[in-house]
């Protein structure tokens, strides 16, 4: 899809992975509209793309339908969602204060794998009103990039709700692109290894060494606007489509 004129919203986008993929779509010619969080850059950011800001808690699941509906009216359409947005925390299925906490397995899953199914069944109902771009060559209506994690795959221990949350957004893609595909919608998800972003960018430089020891090159950890470069590359190749890619340096994660 030509990224240049199209309309693209992005979830987690006042910093890290999804600020990095606002402001090269913006660069590259699409309007951008930024959900975040309150009081998050979003502001700032949408401001020096030249695009718009919405306050959105992803887990706040009819809140984010009025945010995107939002988006969509100031943008005019929508062709494209990144999502970003999503986190975990760190317990064992059994640890030394008994059973990992239900609760909390469930927030971990809502923030992550429903609030990405959610942005993502919403996204695909706009898109599908679009004309279909170049209708004798691709008849692309829209592409839905979400994020997962090298996690999904050899998630480590203490990562159970992580890895299943990563997990599940992995296996969206493929379903979920054949759901749309007589729609002309593409469907992927970006599975990152570490990144300089949120907490991990605060690491001390010895501490990331190590984390990217296992890694086969480049030994470090990764960029935002390398994420970025991948949601450009996803939307302008047309084949792409229905899988999960790793960004990861050739990393494999070890257990712990």
């Amino acid at each position: 899809m030509e990224i240049k004129g199209k309309k693209a919203a992005v979830f987690g986008g006042a910093s890290g992975m999804g600020r990095a993929s606002a402001e090269l779509l913006a660069a590259r010619g699409a309007d951008v509209a930024v959900l975040d969080r309150p009081g998050s850059a979003g502001v700032e950011v949408a401001a020096a793309v030249g695009g718009s800001f919405h306050p959105v808690d992803v887990t706040d699941f009819e809140g984010t339908e009025q945010a995107l509906a939002a988006a969509v009216a100031d943008l005019g359409s929508l062709h494209v969602t990144v999502t970003t947005a999503g986190g975990g925390v760190a317990g064992r299925t059994l640890g030394k204060d008994g059973p990992h906490d239900l609760a909390t397995f469930r927030r971990v899953l809502d923030l992550n794998a429903v609030a990405t199914f959610n942005i993502s069944r919403l996204a695909a109902a706009h898109m599908s009103r679009n004309e279909p771009e170049d209708p004798e060559v691709t008849g692309e209506r829209g592409v839905i990039v979400t994020t997962s994690s090298i996690a999904a795959f050899e998630g480590q221990i203490g990562q159970v709700a992580y890895s299943a949350a990563k997990a599940a957004i992995a296996g969206m893609c493929l379903t979920m692109a054949r759901d749309l595909g007589s729609l002309g919608i593409r469907v992927l998800a970006i599975a990152p290894s570490l990144f300089e972003t949120g907490a991990v960018a605060k690491i001390p430089d010895d501490v990331k060494i190590s984390l990217v020891k296992d890694a086969a090159f480049p030994k470090r950890l990764g960029r935002p606007e390398e994420y970025a470069k991948l949601v450009l590359a996803i939307v302008d190749n047309p084949m792409l489509n229905g899988q999960c890619l790793r960004l990861d340096a050739g990393q494999r994660f070890a257990p712990r």
